[in-house]
């Protein structure tokens, strides 16, 4: 597989926010992310376009 698909606790690391935060952004759709089975993942490149949004959003 091409995308590093990433747990909620290393969006949570990468991020530096809380759980609570990071599945508020799920629910609201700013970022994207799939379900294996019972598990949420987050792909890398979601998190990429996710933080490029949020920069860009900011200048």
């Amino acid at each position: 597989m091409a995308d590093e698909l990433l747990t909620v606790p290393e969006v949570m690391a990468r991020l530096k926010i809380g759980r609570s935060t990071v599945y508020d952004l799920i629910r609201s759709h700013r970022l994207v992310s799939i379900t294996v089975g019972r598990a949420r993942r987050v792909p890398a490149a979601a998190l990429r376009d996710f933080i490029n949004h949020q920069i860009a959003e900011a200048a």
